[in-house]
């Protein structure tokens, strides 16, 4: 933000704070994707000494670059961004496998400082406490081995996109956590994030896009719509994406939007197909009568569905997502039973996947939250938790197959708009969402798993789904 600018707009505010004008703070770096060969790293520079009304420091528009290398006192590699922001992205390329870098990021000279994960004994910035206790770092990060074998296709998961929301944040039964709402004179941010998750997913190689849930706030036929013709961009509905049934989009009174919407008005909303291999089950965790606060569950028809899906094939490699996750562990916030599905019938589900060897993944969403679990239940299936699309971080979980296993790596949508809008709602919840959404490490945004995946071929031009024999569509 130009200076006489900036002066205008704590007038405005009616803000009487000293700043130097040459002075940039460079804070909330973030460690947010690491695979075998690259790193994103992301931070905000602002202006001391100023105010947004958010608790934010106003914008500071400058350079940033990330210089790195494999030794803490030899940083001899640069990464640097393309242009001037306050909203920093920087990527990091041609990383080796197995490889501990050190690194630092600065703007105008000045290092940034990390996200503090305190309040959940996390850290943002690295896989290693290194340079932790001093002021920039530099920080560390050791980069995964990929997944073994050849890669054979990428699927976008993603959840929580909220279209038709005006203001991010508001929890129901805590009114003084007032929310956030997007700035004058700039578009719905559920729009900005959704698009935003198109096209990058697309930019970073995904094949399909599963979205769990939650696609609009209410269920308005206008926004489910709305979400259709973004996710439209992607490709066809059925065939390169897919979506599930959240507690936000429940049938109401004047009928099923969501039904009418994606689903033509008619059939469950819950499917099998089968993908080249890959056996994608959608599950609608809110096949019930509710206000949408309460716990998630399933009809018996399809929680009986589900398992007989299950036993006609139990190696084939499966991905199974819905919205609400099967188990919420370690939240900074109190748990309530609305925050995940049914506990008996999540028991049970688990059980399925013990029984069933193919299945390797469930995606869930729900919390807003980058969580990753795996549970003693079925020990061979990730329990993924995604943080919302529609708000901080505001991203998507990019899932790599490969024939002897997966990665799953949370990617940040990163055009301006998005970026603007993630930062000013990182203040969601008085600025302790980044303690709950991000990951209380890592890895609970980025993770390599072995499986055996060999039974999945790889997409050809023209592929298309085909539902599973038996299915009940």
């Amino acid at each position: 933000m130009p200076f006489d600018l900036l002066r205008a707009a704590l007038r405005t505010r009616g803000v009487r704070q000293s700043y130097a004008p040459n002075a940039v703070a460079a804070v909330n770096l973030e460690l947010v994707t690491l695979t075998e060969d690259r790193a994103i790293i992301t931070w905000y520079t602002g202006v001391p000494g100023t105010n947004d009304g958010l608790g934010r420091m106003l914008p500071a528009v400058t350079e940033g670059e990330v210089v790195y290398g494999t030794h803490p006192a030899r940083l001899n590699r640069t990464a640097s961004e393309r242009g001037r922001t306050a909203h920093h992205y920087v990527e990091l390329t041609d990383l080796e496998p197995g490889q501990t870098y050190y690194y630092q990021a600065r703007s105008r000279g000045t290092a940034a400082t990390p996200t503090a994960l305190h309040l959940v004994n996390g850290n943002a910035v690295g896989t290693s406490p290194y340079g932790l206790g001093t002021p920039g770092g530099p920080y560390s990060f050791t980069t995964p081995e990929p997944p073994p074998g050849r890669h054979l296709l990428s699927i976008a998961l993603c959840n929580d996109l909220h279209l038709g929301e005006t203001t991010a944040g508001v929890i129901t039964g805590i009114p003084l956590l007032r929310g956030i709402r997007q700035g004058p004179g700039l578009a719905p941010y559920p729009e900005i994030m959704t698009r935003a998750l198109v096209e990058e997913a697309r930019e970073r190689g995904a094949d399909h896009l599963l979205a769990a849930g939650d696609i609009t706030a209410g269920g308005a036929p206008h926004d489910l719509a709305e979400a259709k013709r973004i996710l439209d961009g992607f490709g066809t509905h059925g065939r390169d994406y897919f979506v599930t049934r959240g507690n936000h989009d429940r049938p109401r009174r004047r009928g099923d939007g969501f039904r009418d919407g994606f689903l033509g008005g008619e059939g469950p909303a819950y499917f099998a197909h089968d993908l080249g291999g890959l056996r994608v089950v959608g599950l609608d965790t809110y096949e019930k009568r509710g206000n949408g606060s309460d716990s998630g569950a399933l009809s018996g028809e399809q929680l009986s569905w589900l398992r007989t899906r299950l036993r006609e094939d139990r190696d084939q490699p499966t991905v199974v997502f819905g919205h609400h996750p099967l188990t919420v562990r370690n939240s900074l916030f109190p748990i309530t039973s609305g925050h995940r599905l049914n506990r008996r019938q999540a028991r049970a589900i688990l059980d399925a996947y013990a029984a069933a060897p193919g299945v390797f993944l469930h995606h869930a969403g729900h919390t807003h939250r980058n969580k990753r679990t795996v549970l003693p239940r079925a020990p061979r299936v990730t329990l993924q938790e995604v943080s919302a699309v529609k708000e901080y971080p505001g991203g998507f979980c990019l899932l790599r197959i490969h024939e002897g296993g997966y990665a799953l790596n949370y990617y940040k949508t990163s055009s301006a708009a998005a970026r603007e809008w993630s930062e000013r709602s990182r203040r969601v919840a008085t600025g302790l969402w980044p303690q709950y959404a991000l990951g209380r490490s890592v890895a609970d945004r980025n993770s390599v798993t072995a499986h055996d995946l060999s039974g999945i071929r790889r997409p050809t031009a023209g592929l298309t789904a085909t539902r599973v024999p038996g299915e009940t569509r």
